[in-house]
């Protein structure tokens, strides 16, 4: 497995070097990549996405795990090292991992195929809400998410109702998965080391009893979020009889998923699929 030295090695052999812009903190602690790929579970045979591979250290150890590993790299420089260092070992996309900013990549959709499969990453920054919260959404194939990510965007994951840190992505996330935190890890196990803490978290999809527009939903806890400082009362109308057990006078992030949910179905009708 790659350490720190042999990454820098690397970069340095090609006149590659960390882009900020695409949020390049390579992760090089080994314990860590470990810790990941065991909590993922992954085996022989299971189809994998990896968004970032960079120079491939947690690529490498999912292939010594037997996966069969899709990989995307935005940065033509590092697609090129994956693509020379694992051949056809890695079906390998080059480009950007999502489209319009929020839905995953239709190159990526089509080289995962329909297998079922996991994301296993350490995403990039940037993308990370918007990649997790599409896959939770809309691509029923992925059947768990391991990442590390920043630690701020874990503990919004996690927010309970009454956290001024609650918000629409840790309730899309709660409401159609289930989140655990796998561990905290310090800068000092990325290069460059970033600026902020990160954990490691897994976000695995909930079977719902009955199926409901899960796009409706997410635009109507946004559209609720996006005045959390005012009363229930006062987005929604003081005259509007709200469902049992809900006051007027309280906000947004107050809420229970199951009160949100009772909300939503009064406000839309159940829409059900």
């Amino acid at each position: 497995m790659q350490s720190l030295t042999d990454i820098r090695n690397l970069l340095e052999a090609r006149g590659l070097k960390p882009l900020k812009q695409f949020g390049q903190n390579f992760l090089h602690d080994q314990n860590q990549i470990h810790r990941l790929i065991e909590a993922a579970g992954v085996g022989p045979g299971d189809r994998v996405l990896e968004i970032g591979p960079g120079t491939g250290a947690l690529t490498e150890a999912l292939l010594d795990a037997g996966a069969e590993v899709v990989a995307c790299e935005i940065d033509m420089g590092l697609s090129d090292l994956v693509a020379e260092r694992f051949e056809d070992r890695v079906q390998l996309v080059r480009g950007d991992c999502l489209e319009t900013g929020r839905s995953l990549s239709r190159n990526v959709v089509e080289a995962l195929g329909d297998k079922p499969w996991s994301l296993v990453a350490n995403l990039p920054y940037q993308v990370a809400s918007p990649v997790m919260i599409d896959l939770l959404m809309h691509h029923p194939r992925c059947h768990g998410q391991f990442v590390t990510i920043q630690k701020e965007v874990a503990d919004r994951l996690l927010s309970p109702p009454g956290n001024k840190t609650r918000g629409p992505l840790g309730i899309l996330a709660s409401t159609f998965g289930s989140i655990e935190r796998i561990g905290v890890i310090p800068p000092t196990c990325f290069w460059p080391q970033p600026k902020v803490v990160s954990a490691m978290v897994a976000l695995k999809p909930l079977e719902l009893e009955q199926e409901i527009d899960r796009q409706a939903f997410a635009r109507f806890v946004t559209m609720l979020f996006s005045s959390r400082r005012k009363q229930l009362g006062r987005i929604l109308g003081r005259d509007r009889e709200l469902p049992v057990g809900i006051d007027p006078s309280w906000r947004p992030d107050v809420l229970t998923n199951e009160q949100l949910m009772a909300l939503f179905n009064q406000e839309e009708g159940p829409r059900r699929l």
